[in-house]
């Protein structure tokens, strides 16, 4: 009878041990590679970014948004780390100088071919135990934005051009274009 193969778990050090430049998550111990957004995703990010830091600056907030790449330890463990495209992050005590220490309140991921089944499934996951607040999943090739309001355990859809409203802030909402 042969002995189940074990599965190498990685550690955060190990993200940390990377070569310069070359970009990866960890979640319970596996490693995701992540290759360069693309122009689009970009482009998208940017302009999300602007609308919330805007937003935020204009109401006088205490939240802080920040873009890709920042650290998100969402566990209090050496075996999940991630890099959202946007985090915002409510409570100023969880971040230093290395990240994110917990869950932000909202976070934001634009899908990449590569990144669908992570972003979809595995983080979706991921982010609701951790407890995010809210995430929302930009697929610029549906042209749709999902948001998973875990509060409410609700979950809805909007296409590009639609106001989509931010459930951490009453009254604000987005409009993504192509």
């Amino acid at each position: 009878m042969d002995a189940l193969k074990q599965e190498e778990v990685y550690t955060i050090k190990d993200i940390y041990a990377l070569p310069d430049g070359e970009r990866a998550e960890l979640i319970d111990g596996k490693i995701y590679y992540m290759a360069p957004p693309s122009w689009k995703h970009q482009r998208i990010s940017g302009y999300l970014y602007n609308e919330i830091y805007n937003y935020i600056k204009e109401n006088k907030g205490e939240c802080e948004v920040l873009a890709a790449p920042f650290a998100v330890f969402l566990n209090d463990d050496d075996i999940n780390y991630v890099e959202p495209d946007i985090s915002v992050i409510c409570d100023s005590s969880k971040l230093d100088e290395k990240g994110c220490h917990g869950a932000p309140d909202w976070i934001i991921e634009i899908v990449s071919p590569s990144s669908k089944p992570r972003d979809y499934m595995t983080k979706l996951f991921k982010y609701r135990t951790a407890g995010v607040r809210e995430y929302w999943i930009v697929d610029p090739a549906k042209q749709m934005i999902s948001v998973y309001a875990f509060e409410n355990d609700m979950v809805e859809q909007y296409n590009f051009g639609e106001d989509v409203p931010v459930g951490i802030y009453d009254g604000f909402a987005i409009k993504v274009e192509q």
